[in-house]
């Protein structure tokens, strides 16, 4: 009875600390953005025989937000940088769609992620072209939410970031309406977080490379006969 030899994987540095430092900043970003940003669109009393005036629990949601809103526009300028300087994985070619063969890999991944069948082919060592192209997307979902929020935050502050903003955001209409975009934006973040964090779990499962421990240590494995292919 012939032995069946077990594959041999190799250990390769996928995400550079500025990847994953991004991966981890945005994710505390949007965090702290959606849970001000969901009491700021819908407040909730709070009682208390304190005067109004000394009250300023409102004041410090609003302040929370705001601050995360820069840190969120930096990290996210920051990770635009990257993606010209960083490694092969890093680059912005890892998530604009150039090819049919891009589109036939998203359609396969579809299959997996949502049919659950067996993965084809080979895998790919950073992002697979499905999540290439979500992220790529959600830098445009990103980019607007952080001119609406600045445009709204343009006639409470002298900052030169809220005149460009709202410059920006005018053709959304006036404040109610960008403001009803900005908040409609909230609801993309839930959703993509949600998924998000399954499909990482799933593909972790699936492909046993260490996908999760990868955005901390910046580590994945690549099976050695699928290298050479």
């Amino acid at each position: 009875m012939t032995a069946i030899k077990a594959p041999s994987y190799q250990r390769l540095y996928v995400w550079e600390l500025p990847v994953r430092a991004f991966h981890w900043v945005n994710g505390f970003c949007i965090l702290a953005l959606g849970l001000t940003g969901f009491l700021i669109g819908r407040p909730f009393t709070v009682a208390t025989a304190q005067e109004a005036s000394f009250q300023y629990w409102f004041g410090t949601v609003r302040f929370l937000h705001f601050a995360a809103g820069y840190v969120f526009l930096i990290n996210m300028l920051a990770r635009i940088y990257w993606g010209f300087v960083g490694n092969r994985y890093a680059r912005w070619n890892q998530f604009v769609p150039t090819s049919r063969k891009w589109f036939k890999d998203v359609a396969e991944v579809l299959k997996v992620d949502i049919l659950q069948t067996q993965i084809q082919g080979r895998i790919h060592v950073g992002h697979n072209r499905l999540a290439g192209v979500v992220y790529f997307l959600s830098f445009w979902i990103y980019a607007f939410q952080a001119v609406t929020g600045f445009a709204l935050y343009a006639p409470m502050s002298p900052s030169w970031v809220g005149r460009i903003a709202a410059a920006i955001a005018s053709p959304f209409g006036n404040d109610m309406d960008i403001r009803q975009w900005h908040h409609a934006g909230l609801w993309f973040f839930v959703i993509f977080t949600l998924i998000h964090v399954y499909l990482v779990f799933y593909h972790d499962y699936l492909e046993g490379r260490g996908t999760t421990s990868s955005m901390v240590g910046g580590w994945k494995f690549e099976r050695e006969d699928l290298l050479k292919r």
